[in-house]
Order: structure tokens, then sequence, then C-alpha cells
């Protein structure tokens, strides 16, 4: 009975992890993510959808590595901050334009580049994780 009881907590954990991974994100953006989407934004949604693997990837990594359910928060913690920051190296990197602009006029080179570099960085981050 506690290994169902653990497994249920665990699942309700990862999911409010990545709930609460896809809010914070959202507030990034100076867009409304979902409007985007209901709108068709292609670049937007290959971006949504790049940080929805990129969390993915860093909470299971930690969810499999660490018995614990408070070591994985942290550790989904730590690997998260380094999406955000990946996102905000990524803009300083482009001075040339603003990332969410592009994103929001449906560029889909940049929406492409996005979610590449946050799936790039759950898997060089989640390499990390014991």
């Amino acid at each position: 009975m506690t290994i169902v009881i653990n497994l249920v907590v665990s699942v309700l954990v990862i999911i409010l992890l990545q709930y609460l991974g896809m809010i914070i994100f959202s507030w990034m953006t100076p867009f409304r993510d979902m409007e985007e989407l209901k709108n068709g934004n292609v670049a937007v949604a290959l971006a949504l959808g790049g940080k929805f693997m990129a969390t993915a990837i860093i909470l299971g990594v930690a969810a499999f590595t660490n018995t614990s359910i408070w070591f994985m928060m942290l550790w989904f913690a730590v690997g998260y901050v380094c999406l955000v920051a990946a996102y905000w190296i990524f803009e300083l990197v482009t001075p040339g334009f603003t990332i969410s602009e592009h994103l929001k006029q449906g560029n889909v080179a940049v929406g492409i580049m996005l979610c590449m570099v946050f799936i790039g960085t759950a898997f060089a981050i989640s390499s990390l994780i014991i």
C-alpha cells in the first residue's frame, strides 16, 4: 500500500511541477501563449512545445535519479532555473531582434531554434542531475 501512495504522490507532484513550470514560462513572454496557439501561431507552438519537452526531460531525470520527492523537486528547480537562464542568454546573443516579437509575428525559424535551445539545454542539464 505504501508503494501505491508514494507512486500517486510522485505523479501528482510531477504534474504540479510541470504545470508550474509552464505557468512561469508563460509569464516570461509579453503575449498570451494560449491566445497565440488559438490563432494558429506555429512559432509560438514550437517554442511552447520545446518548453514543455525541456521541463519534462529535466523532471523525468530528476524523478528517476532521486528516491526522495524533496530531492526531485530540488533538482527540478535547479534544472528549471537553467532553462530560464538559457532563454535569457539566447535573448542576449541575438541583439539584432527580440525573440518574443518574432515569435508573436509567427517567425517559425525562431520558434524552431528556441525549441532546440530548450531541449538541448534540458539534455545537458539533465546529465548533471544526480
